[in-house]
């Protein structure tokens, strides 16, 4: 690798980390630049190298929000559980659904939601009314299920959509609902090396080296997220499931 390379992948995880802490959607800029700098490498060794840095910051993330502000713990922890376990159940449905047929749909449902979001200026700026803490539990494990496999199986916008369903469904707001999503996130990285560590798919000292620079952007991230609230939490979503439709839709058209 040389040297030019190496700053573009410290570079990316900087601002992965940074989109990541927010509003999800890191995957966007550092997988690319990933497979920009290590053409050579098998796509499982990008994704695997992609989680040893992003869980770093992920982590990072949640850890700075728990300090600050009240995580929802009875919805994050069950759906960290479940996505755990279901994210296994993607990465090993890879081999026999293509991905041709799921992208359209992702597509589909990711403009829903952006129409959703951007036609309520309301939409997640305040907490709602929340679901008794048993409901809360039995529907995390749900969520957690249902995006945790999708994270293992595809992953493009699986932040996003985690933080859209905490919002919509257990009617948190979006600063809220952005921590627990990294709880969830954190889960899923966690799954996905413990899926492609065993096989050598993982490049240890440069996902270690992007790791740091990861943990300094969602250090950036989640600062302005909490100094700034829902309503920038809010903006960026917006913008990053803009650019996750634009990519998504090349992909699927071109």
């Amino acid at each position: 690798m040389s040297e030019i390379d190496l700053v573009l992948l410290l570079v990316a995880a900087l601002f992965a980390g940074f989109v990541d802490a927010v509003a999800g959607g890191g995957g966007l800029i550092q997988v690319p630049a990933l497979l920009v700098a290590l053409p050579g490498e098998a796509p499982a060794t990008v994704f695997g190298t992609n989680k040893l840095s992003s869980i770093f910051g992920t982590g990072n993330a949640a850890l700075r929000y728990a300090r600050r502000i009240a995580l929802p713990w009875g919805i994050a922890l069950p759906a960290a559980g479940a996505a755990f376990v279901f994210s296994f159940g993607g990465a090993a449905a890879v081999a026999w659904m293509p991905k041709d047929v799921v992208r359209p749909l992702v597509l589909g449902m990711l403009i829903l939601v952006m129409v959703y979001t951007v036609a309520r200026p309301d939409f997640g700026h305040v907490a709602g009314t929340r679901l008794s803490a048993a409901r809360e539990r039995k529907w995390g494990l749900v969520a957690g299920a249902v995006l945790g496999f999708y994270d293992g199986f595809f992953g493009p916008g699986a932040g996003s959509f985690m933080i859209f369903a905490f919002v919509h469904f257990f009617r948190l707001d979006f600063l809220h609902a952005s921590s627990a999503a990294k709880v969830v996130n954190f889960a899923t990285n966690a799954a996905a090396l413990a899926y492609f560590a065993p096989t050598g798919h993982v490049l240890w000292m440069v996902g270690l080296a992007m790791a740091v620079f990861n943990i300094l952007g969602a250090v950036m991230g989640s600062r302005l997220a909490l100094h700034h609230g829902s309503g920038f939490v809010r903006g960026v979503f917006i913008v990053v499931a803009g650019i996750l439709i634009a990519r998504l839709g090349y992909d699927t058209f071109s």
